[in-house]
């Protein structure tokens, strides 16, 4: 009898053969249903909890919402302040030079890329080789003339010339006519500009662009008005124009960043101004070319860029 007990219970068990599909299946199974469930789980949190930031962001998306109405007015008004401002300029630097108003950066202006988006890719690659091929040949000439300066102001008896702003703090937007034909304020013709004119506020001190000697002194209320003309080794000289207080002698002997004078508005000049002048061997050269080593490259290209493009004088 317990032999055939024992025997119909052996029956009742049957041999499960499980193979690596079978396997493979079921835990594909269990992993979905684990994702499954971590993702109720978070949207449970998500949506029933708020962290702290959270707390933090709606508070802010409030604050926001009930400022933003004033943001937008106070938006619109400074766009009107704007526009007359560079309507106020755009006609001063119309009554005063004769030409349109530059723009805050003329050198660092997007202007010339405002259309890119129209411009097919190839044309736009093309133009991009043809400049850098010349900008490549360009800074190889830059190069040579870098080593030949070096070279030249390495030598013992090299001497440097005038390359200090003869006023302190001078932005690209103080620059104004340089060395050319330009309109004249009082004749309205065009007639020669030998000098930089540097807007400044009379009475700002003028000081010595290089160390030398005065070699002349000129008190005038008529044509250049007060000027002060130092004579400098290599064969430089510069000239300060339209004085105001002059505080050297003839003869005297000056160091570079000597207070000589300070900005007035003596002989025929539109306004207080420095009109700054830089000889080399009896020739006039541009000083504004004398700038760079006194002002960063990029105020230097802009003050370069305002002295060609400014067409009338202040003197």
């Amino acid at each position: 009898m317990a032999a055939e007990r024992i025997r119909a219970a052996f029956k009742r068990f049957r041999e499960v053969n499980q193979t690596f599909w079978s396997i493979l299946v079921l835990t594909v199974k269990y992993a979905l249903l684990s994702l499954f469930l971590a993702g109720v789980y978070y949207a449970v949190f998500a949506l029933f909890v708020s962290t702290d930031t959270e707390k933090r962001l709606r508070r802010e998306n409030k604050l926001y919402e009930r400022i933003y109405p004033g943001m937008l007015e106070n938006e619109a008004l400074v766009s009107d302040v704007i526009d007359n401002l560079q309507l106020r300029d755009a006609k001063i630097y119309k009554d005063v030079f004769y030409a349109s108003a530059p723009s805050l950066d003329p050198v660092t202006t997007t202007d010339l890329f405002s259309g890119s988006d129209t411009i097919p890719d190839r044309n736009i690659l093309k133009y991009t080789e043809k400049k850098a091929d010349a900008l490549l040949q360009v800074t190889d000439r830059i190069e040579a003339a870098l080593r030949e300066v070096t070279a030249r102001y390495q030598a013992p008896d090299a001497v440097l010339p005038p390359l200090t702003l003869p006023l302190e703090g001078i932005s690209y937007v103080q620059v104004g006519a340089s060395v050319g034909d330009k309109m004249n304020p009082f004749y309205k013709v065009a007639v020669r500009h030998n000098g930089l004119d540097i807007i400044a506020s009379q009475g700002d001190p003028v000081y010595a662009s290089a160390p030398g000697r005065v070699s002349g002194i000129v008190r005038s209320f008529k044509g250049e008005g007060n000027v002060i003309e130092i004579t400098h080794a290599g064969g430089y000289v510069t000239r300060y124009v339209h004085l105001g207080d002059i505080y050297v002698s003839q003869g005297q002997t000056v160091k570079t960043g000597k207070k000589i004078a300070s900005v007035g508005i003596s002989g025929n000049s539109l306004v207080p101004h420095l009109h700054y002048e830089v000889l080399k061997d009896g020739v006039c050269q541009d000083p504004v070319h004398y700038l760079f080593a006194s002002v960063t490259p990029s105020d230097y290209t802009n003050m370069l860029y305002m002295s060609v493009n400014t067409g009338q004088s202040m003197d």
